[in-house]
């Protein structure tokens, strides 16, 4: 497979930019470049996306020191500890009886300087906590990224004792209220091709919620690759998280989504199968956001 597969080409063909993607497409490289391992080696927290055991989509949040992710080689990455013991990926990512691995999106956001950076491959437990093997890594624009400070030194989440774990089929009330505020969510999408983790940002409303299980927004112009939307085109199956940066809440969703094209624009619907909200998931805790220039006006 080269950069794209079938579905995000049929993206690009549909909304007319194949040729603008052919030449963008040429960031996406097999290794890890010392300027990449050297931004990861700065992270506090990485987003992991991949399918549980019923093959289901989910959003993970990961975080330690900065070092806690780091590149051990040109394909391979380290990271420290897991995720937490109630999250739903984590029966998967301790599976040892997988020897290609299991297939996996990442995304390193870093708030403060408003940058990203994309991994897929595949993951294995080790005695450090994971192992990633990376061949697909690219860098992204900072468009819809709201720069935040990081108020709160890391310090280790007991999963003994830290937060109440939440779960449900359809959202509550206060969950609606806190998408409806949120400027910023993760999204994993995949396909047999492999999984990919990526990042939707706007200003506060930019995602509407229909009813307690369906909520949309509108898909804004971005670097024309279609990942997310050329996955969705052959696998609906997703995974959203959102974050309480200032509390450190995760919540987590999975479902389908169907992405709606017309001449106003694309709007991406998603309908909510599963609800996981983990209070105090991470120990960071960031500052009030300085809103991206990018960000477009709400309609």
């Amino acid at each position: 497979m080269g950069a794209y597969h079938s579905g995000s080409l049929a993206v690009q063909d549909r909304v007319g930019v194949r040729e603008q993607a052919a030449h963008v497409g040429r960031s996406i490289g097999a290794g890890i470049k010392p300027v990449a391992a050297a931004f990861l080696g700065l992270q506090p927290m990485l987003v992991l996306g991949a399918a549980d055991g019923e093959g289901r989509m989910w959003s993970s949040l990961l975080t330690g020191e900065p070092g806690f992710v780091r590149a051990t080689g040109p394909h391979t990455v380290s990271v420290a500890g897991g995720v937490h013991q109630e999250d739903p990926l984590a029966g998967v990512l301790a599976e040892v009886d997988t020897p290609l691995g299991t297939p996996v999106g990442t995304i390193a956001l870093d708030p403060r300087t408003r940058r990203r950076m994309r991994m897929g491959g595949t993951v294995r437990p080790s005695a450090r906590g994971l192992v990633i093997e990376a061949d697909r890594v690219f860098a992204n624009c900072p468009k819809y990224l709201q720069k935040r400070e990081l108020y709160t030194p890391y310090a280790p989440v007991d999963a003994a004792v830290d937060g109440d774990v939440w779960r449900g089929e359809q959202l509550s009330a206060a969950q609606e209220k806190f998408i409806r505020e949120a400027d910023t969510f993760f999204i994993a999408t995949g396909t047999s091709d492999g999984l990919d983790a990526g990042h939707r940002g706007g200003n506060p409303g930019f995602v509407q919620v229909a009813s307690p299980t369906t909520l949309g927004w509108q898909d804004y112009p971005g670097n024309a690759m279609f990942l997310t939307l050329g996955n969705l085109e052959r696998n609906p199956r997703a995974g959203l998280l959102f974050l309480d940066w200032s509390t450190g809440t995760t919540l987590q969703l999975t479902g389908t989504a169907r992405t709606e094209y017309a001449a106003a624009g694309r709007f991406t619907r998603f309908a909510v199968e599963r609800v996981v909200q983990t209070d105090a998931a991470s120990p960071l805790r960031w500052s009030a956001p300085e809103y991206s220039p990018a960000n477009p006006p709400l309609r």
